[in-house]
């Protein structure tokens, strides 16, 4: 399967049910967002499954904010990865799914910034936290998240799923099942608090990253911030660190106008015309 195969029968399913997507993703009250089950035939999506690299084979994030494992650079992989990822790129499945979400004028990114393939094992987790609300140059604004969860047999108890705190970090959270063959839209705006539930399962949770970018915010208002972790409820003293840090971080960038540290969650593609 190419890229544009898979986008043949991507873009079939979300023109299927496009009301009910819409319907969905622009619930009042929430994080917009909604979910798309059976994205692929079974057998394709076990074969992406199958695709992925070992944790040993990805780059590792291990901090207090998170711990997992990721994967950018796409050419040093199974090519099945690659050609997933970037038939959520294909100009049709970006206009089907500008239709369904009402954000218009989205820009895939090709350069992968935050994007590509990520694997959580037993004891990895994702902190509540807010996407950093540009893309690497700082010239346009993140506003979509493509969530494309691909293990076999995932349980919601296994954790790794999906945490939404529409209503900020005083309020329980909503959780999305991580669940085979399911993709989620996520709008990624200055309150859409997300996180990744504590991995309790042996195996590994498995999901194709995309984000989506426009010149103007998923708000009226034009912001800025960096990426912004918080403490979960129960965890007031790791809160406390996450939220200075990000301080500093948010200062750092407002007086330097660029990132300290240059990230390298970037595909540094060998052939610019391949993709």
């Amino acid at each position: 399967m190419n890229r544009q195969q898979y986008a043949d029968i991507i873009l079939n399913v979300l023109e299927s049910n496009i009301e009910i997507y819409k319907k969905e993703f622009n619930n009042s009250n929430r994080i917009n967002s909604c979910i798309i089950d059976n994205l692929l035939p079974d057998e394709l999506t076990n074969e992406i499954y199958r695709a992925f690299p070992s944790p040993e084979e990805m780059v590792s994030y291990k901090s207090l904010r998170e711990n997992k494992k990721i994967a950018a650079q796409m050419d040093m992989y199974d090519p099945i990865l690659e050609e997933i990822v970037f038939a959520f790129q294909d100009a049709r499945i970006v206009k089907v799914v500008e239709e369904i979400t009402g954000l218009k004028k989205m820009i895939p990114d090709t350069n992968l910034y935050a994007g590509g393939v990520s694997l959580m094992a037993k004891g990895n987790f994702l902190n509540p936290h807010l996407d950093n609300s540009h893309d690497n140059n700082k010239e346009n604004y993140r506003v979509l998240n493509l969530l494309f969860y691909v293990t076999p047999d995932w349980k919601l108890e296994d954790g790794g799923n999906l945490e939404l705190w529409d209503n900020g970090m005083d309020k329980p959270q909503r959780t999305i099942h991580s669940k085979f063959n399911r993709l989620v839209l996520m709008i990624t705006n200055k309150t859409s608090i997300h996180s990744v539930s504590k991995v309790v399962a042996e195996g590994k949770r498995c999901c194709v990253s995309n984000y989506y970018f426009s010149e103007k915010p998923a708000e009226i208002h034009e912001y800025f911030h960096v990426t912004s972790f918080y403490g979960r409820p129960e965890e007031p003293v790791k809160n406390l660190l996450l939220r200075t840090d990000a301080f500093l971080r948010q200062m750092i960038r407002n007086i330097l106008g660029r990132r300290i540290v240059k990230t390298k969650h970037i595909y540094n593609r060998k052939d610019n015309d391949s993709i």
